[in-house]
Parts: structure tokens; sequence; C-alpha cells
């Protein structure tokens, strides 16, 4: 009992040294993975009456219940696991979610326990109160600020959706900056909706823009369901992020989720055909080099594990297996794939 203990104990500890293949020699760096995931819909089964939550009731039209909530719960630690390889992601964007307790129950309540994640998330002034949130391993990252920014809509002031989360904070003994994103979605029409998702990318571009006034060589990640293509008007006229990782690009902010889809991955399958609206954003300074922390696109990649599938009978191949199909409780774990990337980090 005592050498199983000791074995687990170490392997633990040795998993995050990670033997990497890097400018073609072998060297011992530190593997950060980060992950976004949109749960869908993780909802607590009791009516908030502040928020349009009342579907997601024993008694609502989706029927939602304690077990169904718990199940789904114990679905996504097992994803985030699976994604982390038994180290699970020091960093895990979520969208979806509908408040602290669902968080609270993630982090607490299921084996994640034992890696005390923290948790950044307030209650957002989204109409349906779904949320953003950020879990973060304490041993790994150090928490130095955090933020919620309001999405502006300038056509509409009284207008509200999810805030964008901006934390700050030291990785592997650098400095990384981290934005969690759910931009508007397509709901009314893609370009009767669009507004909605250039005023989300205007706001981001207005915050990461006072971060490089200081800071042009700052780290970056962006992460996040931005319901939009890596190739549509507010992620490349908008937020400026460019399609390929070249010199030219005048924001140096680089789409790894563009570099995925030309590579053939897809999040989310929409009337047959998939698609990358999950997405992965970094600046060229992540990107450059080998020293201190860095990244490349061919460390990022759609979590595509077959259990997560399921086949697809209207169309064709697979899709992603969801809890819901229309109001018909399905049991799945998402409508949408969870994408990740590595970040490196020497050891001190």
């Amino acid at each position: 009992m005592k050498k199983r203990l000791f074995f687990s104990i170490a392997l633990a500890v040795l998993l995050p040294l990670l033997i990497v293949h890097v400018n073609g020699q072998n060297s011992n760096v530190i593997r950060h993975r980060v992950m976004f995931y949109n749960v869908e819909n993780l909802f607590d089964p009791f009516d908030d009456s502040l928020t349009r939550d009342d579907e997601f009731t024993p008694m609502g039209k989706r029927h939602w219940t304690w077990s169904k909530m718990e199940a789904k719960l114990n679905g996504i630690y097992k994803v985030i696991m699976a994604v982390g390889e038994y180290d699970p992601p020091v960093l895990i964007g979520l969208c979806e979610v509908e408040n602290r307790f669902v968080l609270n129950r993630l982090v607490y309540n299921t084996p994640l326990s034992k890696f005390e994640y923290g948790v950044v998330h307030r209650e957002s002034p989204d109409p349906r109160g779904i949320d953003v949130a950020l879990l973060y391993r304490p041993d790994r990252f150090t928490l130095q600020w955090k933020e919620f920014v309001p999405v502006i809509f300038p056509d509409d002031t009284n207008r509200r959706t999810r805030e964008i989360i901006y934390v700050r904070g030291l990785l592997g003994g650098d400095t990384l900056h981290v934005f969690v994103n759910h931009w508007p979605s397509k709901y009314g029409g893609e370009l009767e909706s669009e507004g909605g998702r250039f005023a989300a990318a205007n706001t981001l571009k207005r915050k990461v823009d006072s971060i490089r006034v200081f800071y042009p060589e700052a780290r970056i990640l962006i992460m996040g369901d931005l319901n939009d293509e890596p190739e549509s008007a507010p992620v490349v006229e908008g937020l400026g992020a460019c399609l390929k990782a070249t010199s030219d690009c005048s924001s140096s902010l680089i789409n790894i989720a563009a570099i995925l889809k030309n590579r053939g991955f897809g999040s989310y399958k929409y009337q047959g055909n998939w698609g990358i609206i999950d997405q992965i954003i970094v600046p060229q300074s992540l990107l450059s080099g080998s020293h201190g922390l860095h990244t490349s696109p061919q460390r990022a990649a759609v979590f595509e594990n077959d259990v997560l599938l399921e086949p697809d009978k209207q169309y064709s191949g697979k899709r992603p297996f969801r809890t819901f199909i229309g109001f018909r409780y399905h049991g799945g774990y998402s409508d949408h794939l969870p994408v990740y990337i590595d970040l490196l980090g020497n050891i001190k």
C-alpha cells in the first residue's frame, strides 16, 4: 500500500516535467496545458428569480434535476482529466456555466478537489444567467490581478451580455495575461447579430492594446467561444487576429484556431458542417524563441476523443455527444469539443 501511494505521488510530481523536443534537441521543459471548453448549459436545478433559467428546473421544459446536474459535472471532470492526460490543465476557461454554485460543485465535489483549483468568476449581466469562468491551479499559476470587462454596445447602451474575464499572473516565472470570452451568438441571423460580436471584439481589442502600450512584448492568451469562424469580420477586422503566423501580421495576434481549421480540426458542428468557433489566439511574442514562456501552433489541438462524439445520423460522420437535442435530454457531454494549447516554460 505504501509503495502504491509513493508511486502515485511521484507520478503526480513528475508528470508536468516532460521531455519535449524543442528546436531539434531534447530539452527539459515544463508543459503548462491550457484548455477552453463550452460546457453547454451547466445549470443547477434551482429557479433563480433574477435570470431566465426556468427551463432548467425539474418542472421546466428541460426537466433538469439534481441527478442530471451531478452526471454532467462528473462528465466535465472526466473531460478535464482526459485533456490533461492525468496532469490536469493549469488553466481552464469555461463558458455556459450558470453560477458559482455549479463551479464549486465541480472543483470541490469531484476528484478535481485534490488539485485545489482556484476560481475566477462573478455573476454576469447576461439575461439567461450564463457566465464565463477561469479555473487555475495555484501550485502552478500565481494570480496577481483579475477583472471583469463589460462589453459595450455603442448602438444600445442598455444591452447586456457576458463580460470578458481578464487575469494577470505568473506562470513558470513569466507574466501571462489571459482573456476568457463568450461573444454574442448568431441568434436572429448572422448579419443581423454581427454588431454584437463586433462590440465584443472591439472591447477586447481595447483591453489588449492598453496592455501592449506599456508591455509591447506581453505574453497574452485569448481563448473563448467567439460564435464566429476565424475568418469572420469581427475576428479579423474587429480584433485584428491574423489567419497565419506571418511576419506581416500588423497586430501580431495569431489565430491558432485558423491554423487548426486549415489542418482539418473542428470544435462545433452545425447543419452537417464542422467549424471552429472555440478559439485560441496568441501574440507573436509567445511564438518567438524557446526561452521563457513560449508555444507553437503545433502544440494546439481540438480534443477529439471518441467518448465525446457519436454518429451523425442526419448528415454523416460524427458529431459532438451533446447534453440536449432541442429540449430533449440526450445525456452527453456538450455540443462543443474542448480546445487546448501547451505553453512551454524552461526549468529553473
